[in-house]
């Protein structure tokens, strides 16, 4: 029982740490219209983003939920107190109260080291990754999803606007993680699972592969033809921006039961990037400056 004392008193300086990171977040990384991208603020703003991201991985979605996360209608999990929250957010009319319309998850390599890792690390080999290339900056994009009004071109160009400010803001030189297809039967989707690989297979040094038992192999998947522009057309948008951003493709995919989802594994150096991608965020992300 004498250690009660210590833990309670480390779990309130945890909380503490907690909420006083939000005191040092900046302003907001764009405005596009009506609607702002900007870093979660709040304790209560994550839980916001997280009832978003409920409403579409389990209420729209396959994602399978337990007693917890029913009752608390969020979609939450130990990496959320350390990482940042990226939030598109809907001002609407004068007076209208606004709302998070759009999230992403954002974990730097620096954090994750501190903490529990990176998330993908459940899935694929990024720890190796990472070892590989000492000199580069990492960060994870993960738990992206956006309302089902807000599907748009508008909504989509914002959030990555806020993911290249918040790049260049950290000097982040790599990103990576997950893109999720929907459905866990990987002969069904292996059209499309084939194709996102034969168009951007990743390189040698920049090969992760999946965890031991886990995964699946695109590159011996039966090769169904389906037509170049069919299986652009039924990739999910967020998978269809990465490729187009440059991104590598890894050679397997891992099933998650738990979200009803089959996951390919991402890699996307800086130096990769689309450069008209780069002309029309603006080098130092300013296209869509919150000064606008």
């Amino acid at each position: 029982m004498a250690y009660l004392p210590l833990m309670q008193q480390r779990l309130v300086e945890g909380m503490r740490r907690y909420r006083r990171r939000f005191d040092t977040l900046a302003g907001p990384l764009g405005r596009l219209g009506t609607l702002e991208v900007r870093l979660a603020r709040s304790v209560e703003e994550v839980k916001r983003a997280q009832r978003l991201r409920y409403r579409v991985f389990y209420e729209e979605m396959s994602a399978v939920t337990n007693v917890r996360t029913l009752v608390s209608g969020r979609d939450r999990d130990p990496f959320d107190r350390f990482c940042d929250h990226l939030l598109v957010i809907d001002h609407g009319e004068d007076g209208q109260t606004p709302e998070i319309v759009g999230t992403y998850r954002l974990l730097r390599q620096e954090v994750a080291q501190q903490n529990r890792g990176f998330y993908s690390s459940g899935e694929f080999e990024l720890d190796k990754l990472v070892k590989r290339h000492p000199d580069r900056n990492f960060l994870e994009l993960g738990r992206s999803c956006v309302l089902p009004p807000y599907r748009t071109k508008r909504t989509v160009e914002l959030l990555w606007h806020g993911i290249w400010a918040y790049v260049r803001r950290h000097n982040i030189d790599v990103m990576v993680g997950c893109a999720s297809l929907e459905g866990t039967d990987a002969a069904k989707l292996a059209p499309y699972l084939a194709f996102v690989r034969q168009i951007a297979p990743t390189p040698e040094e920049w090969r992760v592969r999946a965890l031991p038992g886990l995964g699946v192999n695109l590159d011996h998947l039966p090769d169904k033809a389906a037509s170049e522009l069919k299986a652009m057309r039924g990739l999910p948008p967020l998978l269809k921006g990465y490729l187009r951003l440059g991104a590598y493709v890894g050679e397997d995919a891992v099933v998650d039961r738990q979200f009803g989802t089959t996951d390919v594994f991402l890699v996307l150096p800086n130096e990769r990037i689309n450069q008209r991608y780069i002309n029309f965020y603006g080098a130092d992300a300013s296209r869509h400056s919150a000064e606008e």
